[in-house]
């Protein structure tokens, strides 16, 4: 069998391929339709970030069983083609977990003393002693916005700098915040309190824009912001302008918007300081997720063990085609629920009705899971490390089995719970393969889980359908599918929006306003 790598990775990695048995073609700098038109030769795949495996370049791959990423982020793949196809997507997550937090921890160094300004001063035969005037660290408060494997390491980093370090992560329990010595507070408490602020969560739609004009207002004067995570959870525009008043004193940004950030006003600031996206660039975790993602794809191919899929569990090939619907829907069923769930969940139910309870249940509950974990987590998720992430945010997890489905063939159910609420999914397959959410929290619905979704509460008025069609359409946003349902005739309804480009938070808050609407939730599947 025959392995591309089409983005430079360690030639361990290359060397533990070849040792595999596996012939081995190294074509880095590709343009897609050169990739579009080699790919039908080969198994397997090995990228970092620069190739794009678009939808029409896996339509291509007619033999390739498996895509491996040397690092975490899947940005670059598109999972749910791949998936369709039944090409196992793989990651290494962890490789770069030290790296990316030391970066952090880098950036956090010079915003508050300056050193490259400094540097670059010098450089220019100037000696500025009084206009780089920094501040300590030492018993500053700093944010962090994420507490997943990452943002733990720089909160244990920044421990050791005697910083007071409290954090904002919804999917953590009190007692996990507890043992880890920090204090869990609200993302309004943490933009008030803090000297400095760290991101590192995911892009998600409750995260995008999340600093922006509004919550920078919030925030301390001279307030100090690093973002090594995602582009996009910042509002650029809306920094800038903080930036240049004063407002924020420093920005440290290793991610943009887009990249690289041609004209970017923020790059013309001297209260600045920037870096190409370098979070996981150390030569040591280059070659840890060059090696790690070698092994996987290596045993994959000669062996058939799957390791660090995000989009297979590690299930004998005779089970996939009866299992991999049901995979499918709890995968999807994880993330709606997720989404709309707010706060840190202390328990899982997920339950199996009809047909889906006489299949083997243990990897459909996972991927009920890694669905759950993957919008609070991304690429740090997948189906062999959900199950040990989910025990460390303290969520106890249960299956139940029942051979009544009621009016369907089969139906899987998530019931999510905290200390004070309570949160109920289901879904089914249309045509044994399709899936469909067909109850939300009592509601009885049938919707296609997938893209964008605007999941609205609202009063069960004439109109509202109407006015939130109008808003949409004049933000040339346009509506491929909406589902409805209601408890009673005048009471509380839910309405469900499919759509083909995602809303912007001022978009949202139109909607919110609008007469009758109750709450709006964006959901990404």
């Amino acid at each position: 069998m025959k392995v591309l790598v089409s983005d430079n990775i360690s030639p361990k990695g290359v060397e533990i391929l070849k040792k595999a048995g596996l012939e081995v073609d190294v074509k880095t700098g590709m343009k897609p339709e050169e990739l579009k038109a080699c790919i039908g030769e080969y198994s397997g795949l090995v990228i970092r970030s620069a190739t794009k495996v678009t939808a029409e370049i896996i339509d291509a791959a007619v033999n390739l069983k498996v895509i491996g990423r040397a690092g975490s982020g899947l940005d670059n793949v598109d999972k749910n083609a791949a998936s369709k196809k039944g090409i196992v997507v793989m990651n290494t997550p962890g490789g770069n977990t030290v790296t990316t937090a030391e970066h952090s921890l880098a950036m956090l160094f010079a915003t508050a003393r300056l050193i490259p300004q400094a540097t670059a001063s010098m450089k220019a035969g100037k000696w500025e002693k009084k206009k780089f005037m920094g501040v300590e660290l030492f018993n500053k408060t700093l944010g962090i916005v994420g507490l997943g494997n990452i943002g733990s390491q720089v909160a244990k980093k920044a421990q050791g700098l005697e910083m007071n370090v409290i954090a904002y992560d919804p999917f953590l329990s009190e007692e996990k915040a507890a043992a880890l010595g920090i204090k869990k507070v609200s993302l309004e408490e943490l933009f008030t309190l803090s000297d400095f602020i760290t991101l590192h969560t995911p892009l998600t739609p409750e995260t995008k824009g999340v600093i922006n004009a509004k919550t920078i207002q919030t925030m301390k004067d001279g307030v100090r912001i690093i973002n090594c995570a995602r582009g996009g959870i910042i509002n650029e525009q809306d920094l800038y302008e903080a930036l240049k008043s004063g407002k924020v004193a420093c920005a440290a940004l290793d991610v943009f918007e887009k990249e690289p950030p041609e004209n970017s006003p923020l790059l013309t600031l001297d209260n600045v300081i920037c870096t190409p996206h370098l979070g996981a660039s150390t030569e040591e975790a280059q070659e840890n997720v060059a090696l790690a993602v070698a092994e996987q794809i290596a045993d994959y191919l000669v062996q058939g063990t799957i390791r660090n899929a995000v989009n297979f569990p590690s299930i004998p090939s005779d089970q996939i085609p009866r299992l991999q619907p049901y995979i499918t829907l709890a995968e999807k069923l994880g993330g709606f629920s997720s989404q709309i769930f707010e706060g840190g969940a202390t328990e899982i139910i997920v339950e199996f009705h009809g047909d889906a309870a006489t299949v083997n249940t243990a990897p459909v509950a996972i991927a009920a899971l890694k669905g759950y974990l993957t919008p609070i987590l991304l690429e740090t998720v997948n189906f062999v490390n959900a199950p040990f992430i989910a025990k460390e945010r303290g969520i106890e997890i249960k299956e139940t089995k029942s051979g009544d489905a009621g009016d369907y063939h089969s139906m899987i159910a998530m019931r999510i719970k905290s200390k004070d609420k309570e949160s109920y999914v289901a879904g089914t397959l249309f045509s044994k393969k399709d899936p469909r959410v067909i109850i939300i929290d009592g509601f009885t619905v049938e919707i296609v889980p997938e893209g964008e979704l605007l999941l609205i509460y609202n009063n069960d008025k004439p109109g509202v359908i109407g006015n939130i069609g109008n808003l949409l359409g004049k933000n040339n946003i346009n509506i491929a599918r909406m589902h409805f349902g209601r408890e009673t005739a005048g009471g509380t309804a839910i309405s469900v929006v499919s759509i083909d480009s995602s809303p912007t938070p001022e978009i949202l808050e139109q909607i919110k306003g609008l007469p009758n609407i109750l709450s709006v939730k964006h959901i990404c599947l």
